[in-house]
């Protein structure tokens, strides 16, 4: 008896683990996008190639969904910066199906 009234609450925490590992791994993702789109923008000057670059690196259903700012100093040593902003929808309905964005930020010093 015991048993069926706490399994409930344990497959509510396995979900909810299971959730969080999922956006973890998605932020880390977000974040090596922004970085290889950094490096790309500080190495050219044309944005769509940094903007490219950030697309490649993510999984093609999120990069899709992404949302990609670059900027970039045309002086040798300034600034390129990247950022980039993805909605991830809670998959379980257990606890609401709410949307997280997930925000990553790369600045790298300009090459050429």
């Amino acid at each position: 008896m015991e048993f069926v009234l706490v399994l409930p609450l344990v497959l509510a925490a396995v979900l909810a683990v299971v959730e969080v590992a999922v956006a973890a791994r998605l932020q880390l993702e977000v974040s090596h996008a922004a970085r290889e789109g950094a490096r790309e923008a500080a190495a050219t000057p044309e944005i769509e190639r940094a903007v490219a670059a950030v697309r490649r690196s993510l999984p093609p259903d999120a990069a899709e969904r992404a949302r990609v700012s670059v900027s970039r100093e045309h002086v040798v040593g300034g600034k390129a910066e990247v950022v980039v902003r993805l909605r991830h929808r809670i998959a379980t309905p257990l606890f609401g199906g709410f949307e997280v964005v997930l925000v990553a930020r790369a600045v790298m010093r300009v090459e050429r």
